[in-house]
């Protein structure tokens, strides 16, 4: 029976932590991103937009584009990754950790990403 309860504990433990950690994500359009990459690295960011290219399955993570309408040629698309995945044309809000200049090897090179994002996807009315 103490399994059980601690089992129950911790997993309300965990869950408390995991929307904190999310609650403290600040909410920023694609072009602020871009705009305040140096700033905002390695802070939770939140940002909503449309998926507008999806790469699935490649390093054990899933790599969606989205773009919310905001910013120029160069500063309008915001690359995220995530264990979650949408389909091209969703709105979905993204809570991620901005992080600059990954080099995965093999010419994947980026110099903005939003790392290990939760993915909340919007149904239309």
């Amino acid at each position: 029976m103490n399994r059980k309860i601690m089992g129950v504990l911790l997993g309300l433990l965990m869950m408390s932590f995991s929307a904190l950690t999310y609650a403290e994500a600040t909410k920023k359009t694609v072009e602020a991103v871009h705009t305040e990459m140096q700033q905002l690295s390695g802070k939770q960011i939140e940002v909503r937009g449309k998926v507008v290219k999806v790469n699935n399955g490649i390093m054990k993570r899933n790599f969606l584009h989205i773009q919310d309408g905001t910013g120029k040629e160069g500063a309008n698309d915001l690359t995220i990754t995530s264990k979650q995945t949408a389909e091209v044309g969703d709105d979905i809000t993204v809570t991620g950790t901005v992080v600059l200049d990954t080099d995965f090897g093999f010419g994947y090179k980026y110099p903005l990403l939003v790392e290990n994002s939760n993915i909340q996807k919007h149904i239309a009315k």
